[in-house]
């Protein structure tokens, strides 16, 4: 239903009276590219055009992505307010007029619902922006359309098949269209990759900025928490969840994350934020990695991923960066401690979000939901069910002892005695790792079947930054390199990961293979 809508809606725009220009080339275009288009003689308007019309060739039809849960109607009169703007010489900067797809599962005050992808929230048409929102509207961005994702940002039960949402379907991945794009900002990983938009705004909570950007061959930074406001984001836990750029180089990712970062009186964690407002992509040119002291590790991985990792940590040497090896320590228990936040603050959170919508959404608590998903069990639970709701449902508030427990350990664990303690052991400021292994096959009776290293879970427990950059491809599918920090390190992950990026010139385009390039043409398991 929503993708004959928003089929509809792209018909529409596309049908409407043609710009006296031809549609521009935006296939693999930067924000500075688009940005020199229209210091020329293209519009806003004609590169959002030039978007849709790509969405409408390989959304819904061609490679079927389904990467694109809903378009804006408005996002053409946004372009042509950005073109006003830029002829009067009041133009708003780097992002004014640039297209950017949002997570759906973060509000807009567009005419279109906020659904977390569930058909509970099909409704939930709030007609108001969440802050980050906000603020990139005050950059001047088009905000062209919503992007698909794990149904419930991927909390709905441990079986979930990743990219998979009732109201959207399953994304698929660019570049082996039989395999994952990981979640649960699937659609906005899928998207870039495809060049939908230039840049996509996702959320993580453990890995879901990360881990797709990594898989779909793309840069993602899942920022400190307390730089973004999570307000007006269906939520998960207010102690991990974040809002996060992705894009296809680090620069471009700088320059989003950089018009994302507000305090937000709702948001306590943001109370500081504003301190951290700043240009993070001036500084991109001059960076250097000579002397820079980085610890490395070394998880286990298949053998082509090692090489790929060998070869990038002889980047960074070769830049000068000075490489001390660490051992990951032993952490017993922060699994176990995480998921007990997890399901605390998902049932604290999700509760005081829903009793926020508009009267039109009827399910107004995570009990709500869950019986929801049981009445409507064809459409929302064809492959899985929602044990982790269950599980939630039974938690006992953010006062209870053992929630409270766990949250101290949890961050003691990730922070003093996981990145902090290997970076003072290497004496070092950085922190790299393989982001996580190659796509695994999209596998709705088995469910997520990845295997392989993951960089997500300490920085996502201690609120540390996290920057995922292409590292190459294994057969065809791409995989990433991680740059950690502790708390605000942002602009230095950002420099290392430019340096690397302009080094190896890791990043392969997509070609939207049916299979992974396993030799025979045969899909096949890559573990």
């Amino acid at each position: 239903m929503r993708f004959l809508l928003s089929s509809i809606m792209i018909a529409a725009a596309l049908a409407a009276p043609a710009v006296a220009q031809t549609m521009p080339k935006v296939e693999e275009a930067t924000i500075d590219q688009l940005q020199a288009m229209m210091a020329k003689d293209i519009s806003s308007e004609a590169i959002v055009r030039a978007y849709l019309a790509r969405i409408a060739a390989m959304d819904r039809t061609g490679p079927t992505l389904r990467a694109v849960i809903a378009i804006n109607p408005d996002a053409l009169a946004q372009a042509k307010a950005a073109d006003a703007r830029r002829k009067s010489g009041k133009s708003l900067g780097r992002l004014d007029g640039v297209p950017v797809l949002i997570k759906d599962n973060i509000e807009t005050s567009d005419p279109i619902a906020t659904t977390a992808g569930s058909l509970a929230l099909k409704d939930n048409i709030t007609r108001r922006d969440a802050p980050v929102v906000a603020e990139l509207r005050k950059a001047g961005a088009v905000i062209l359309g919503k992007t698909n994702l794990s149904e419930w940002a991927n909390i709905r039960s441990s079986n979930s098949v990743s990219g998979w949402s009732a109201i959207g379907g399953q994304v698929r991945n660019p570049y082996a269209l039989d395999r994952t794009p990981c979640g649960s900002s699937s659609g906005s990983g899928a998207a870039v990759a495809a060049s939908f938009a230039a840049v996509a705004i996702g959320t993580e909570t453990d890995g879901s900025v990360v881990c797709p950007s990594s898989i779909n061959g793309l840069v993602g930074l899942k920022p400190t928490i307390g730089l973004v406001s999570r307000t007006r984001v269906v939520p998960i836990s207010h102690s991990q969840d974040t809002p996060g750029p992705m894009a296809k180089s680090v620069r471009d990712a700088a320059i989003l994350f950089s018009a994302m970062i507000a305090a937000d009186p709702a948001d306590p964690a943001t109370s500081d934020a504003a301190s951290y407002r700043k240009d993070y992509a001036a500084s991109l040119a001059g960076a250097s990695l000579r002397g820079v002291r980085i610890a490395v590790l070394h998880p286990e991985m298949l053998p082509d991923q090692a090489k790929l990792y060998a070869a990038a940590l002889a980047v960074l040497k070769a830049q000068g960066a000075v490489l001390v090896d660490v051992e990951a320590p032993k952490l017993a228990g922060l699994g176990e401690a995480e998921f007990s936040v997890l399901l605390t603050e998902l049932k604290a959170d999700l509760n005081t979000y829903l009793a926020s919508t508009p009267a039109a959404v009827k399910t107004r608590t995570l009990a709500d939901v869950i019986a929801f998903n049981e009445a409507n069990k064809a459409a929302e639970m064809p492959y899985f069910g929602q044990e982790t709701f269950l599980a939630a449902e039974k938690t006992r508030g953010l006062a209870d002892a053992e929630y409270l427990g766990a949250r101290a350990k949890s961050v003691r664990l990730a922070g003093a005695e996981g990145i902090d303690a290997m970076l003072a052991t290497a004496k070092a400021t950085i922190l790299v790792e393989p982001t996580t292994g190659p796509a695994w096959l999209v596998e709705p009776v088995y469910g997520d079947d990845g295997h392989g290293p993951s960089s997500s879970e300490l920085p996502a427990v201690s609120g540390y930054p996290n920057l995922t950059v292409p590292m190459g491809l294994v057969k065809g599918l791409p995989v990433g390199l991680s740059f950690i920090g502790p708390a605000h390190s942002e602009q230095a992950l950002l420099d290392a990961g430019y340096v690397y990026e302009q080094a190896s010139k890791a990043r392969v385009a997509p070609k939207y293979r049916e299979h992974a390039d396993v030799g025979s043409g045969q899909a096949g398991l890559i573990r």
